[in-house]
């Protein structure tokens, strides 16, 4: 009950201040709106869709220890389905993010939490574009190793491990990212952590979203620091998720946009 009241806060709080491109005086988020947000998609990977209905329908069982969430030892078990309902992003908003990535030209995207990979299917459509993905569950990375094959995708890598550990590693071999899509991690420290080693190899052009920024307290916590930091120079309040900019010509600023 309290989880709900808060974000039911959250959401009215975001629903009373959020704005749309009329309000919008800045070319540079009133195109990102009229383009990204409120713009719709010509074309989305059938096979993201049609695995998506699979997995919503599957009471496959699986048991894991869930590293984004649970502080405890204990593994857990559900069904594929659940796991589908509450960890895959909308189809909406996979859509958004395959739009932002045409849009900015982004080349080289690393996602943090592949779960299913019916998100990474969006990220890598344009084959110009390669996609990093890490998941640190075993089991769920087994069946995203089986979505990419199905797709027949060969634009994605999926590192399996503790990002903790792979994503150090990976971010000191790779030159540059362009665009980093964060879900893996819902806790404050995870989340401010993966930002700092992102940013090591990040550009003024480079585009962040952190997926669930409304999802809790500690989750806001890391939304707002993040918009304080110093290398951010504007951000977009989606609700599901926030886009974070580091073009310092943006001059500070901060949005919620309504979707």
């Amino acid at each position: 009950m309290k989880q709900a009241l808060f974000r039911l806060k959250a959401y009215l709080t975001y629903w009373l201040t959020c704005v749309d491109a009329h309000s919008l005086h800045s070319p540079f988020f009133f195109d990102f709106y009229q383009q990204v947000v409120a713009a719709k998609s010509k074309t989305i990977p059938a096979q993201a869709e049609h695995l998506r209905k699979q997995l919503q329908a599957s009471s496959q069982q699986i048991t894991f220890f869930d590293l984004g969430t649970y502080k405890n030892s204990n593994p857990r078990t559900t069904t594929l389905k659940k796991i589908a309902a509450t960890s895959l992003s909308t189809s909406a908003f996979s859509k958004l993010y395959q739009r932002a990535i045409q849009h900015f030209k982004a080349k080289e995207v690393i996602e943090l939490g592949t779960c299913f990979g019916i998100n990474t299917l969006y990220l890598a459509h344009n084959p110009e574009t390669h996609v990093t993905t890490f998941e640190g569950v075993p089991e769920i990375a087994t069946i995203a190793r089986d979505t990419f094959q199905f797709s027949g995708n060969t634009n994605i890598t999926l590192i399996e491990g503790d990002i903790n550990n792979t994503l150090p590693t990976h971010i000191n071999a790779c030159k540059t990212i362009d665009f980093a899509f964060v879900d893996a991690n819902h806790r404050l420290e995870p989340c401010l952590a993966y930002f700092e080693f992102l940013l090591k190899k990040s550009t003024q052009q480079t585009v962040f979203v952190f997926d669930d920024i409304h999802h809790s307290a500690q989750m806001e916590l890391a939304w707002q620091k993040i918009k304080e930091h110093p290398l951010v120079y504007g951000t977009a309040d989606l609700y599901r998720c926030g886009f974070v900019f580091l073009d310092q010509s943006l001059n500070r600023q901060h949005w919620r946009l309504t979707v």
